[in-house]
């Protein structure tokens, strides 16, 4: 499956398709910090919309519970590279990041909701996080667009310790579940979303010569 090119992004020399990406990623994470606001206001009432694994009621929960967070720490935590993994994914288009982001949002909610331990409830924008950066890390190996590439390795060099400590068992404080689902929705995303082949960069092949 390939998703057709984003023609209604604003065009790179005007830097529209940056600004839209920036104002996009900002205003995620504002809304993220406006709701622990609230939550924190009001006695920590949005905790439910976390997710509790293997109750039909909570698989409502499965969207909702990736904008919720136990504490500004935890949002404080989740806001960085929620800032630079999303831009870099939207400055494909918006329409490609939006179903990339919500490819990986439903599938970590999914799998946390199976596997994750009974009595847990598991919230928070990590499993996005990590899902964008396993989207980034492969998408220009798939599209086989070398700056992409680049980004990936780059991105793969400065977080990539940190995702492999994150996706451990051994990490009893965070939901590995949560962030090892996420990692494989990312992946599996930038080549659900791949760019159809004649966008590519590409070389021709030589014509032969007629005598």
């Amino acid at each position: 499956m390939a998703l057709m090119p984003d023609r209604s992004a604003p065009a790179w020399g005007a830097g529209g398709r940056a600004r839209t990406a920036a104002e996009l990623m900002l205003g995620w994470v504002a809304f993220l910090w406006l709701l622990e606001i609230v939550d924190a206001s009001t006695g920590h009432s949005l905790d439910g919309f976390g997710i509790e694994p293997r109750r039909a009621a909570e698989l409502l929960d499965v969207v909702p519970a990736s904008f919720i967070h136990f504490g500004f720490g935890h949002v404080a935590s989740n806001s960085v590279p929620l800032l630079v993994f999303g831009f870099l994914a939207a400055l494909s288009g918006i329409r490609r990041f939006a179903a990339v982001a919500a490819m990986i949002i439903v599938v970590d909610g999914l799998g946390v909701w199976l596997v994750s331990p009974s009595g847990s409830n598991t919230a928070g924008a990590s499993g996005l996080v990590f899902g964008l950066f396993g989207y980034l890390l492969v998408r220009g190996f798939v599209d086989r667009r070398m700056l992409d590439v680049g980004a990936g390795l780059l991105i793969g060099a400065i977080w990539g310790s940190s995702i492999l400590v994150g996706i451990s068992p051994a990490n009893t404080s965070v939901s590995w579940q949560g962030h090892l689902f996420g990692l494989a929705a990312g992946v599996a995303a930038a080549f659900v979303f791949r760019r159809p082949a004649h966008g590519r960069s590409t070389v021709a092949p030589a014509r032969p010569l007629i005598p």
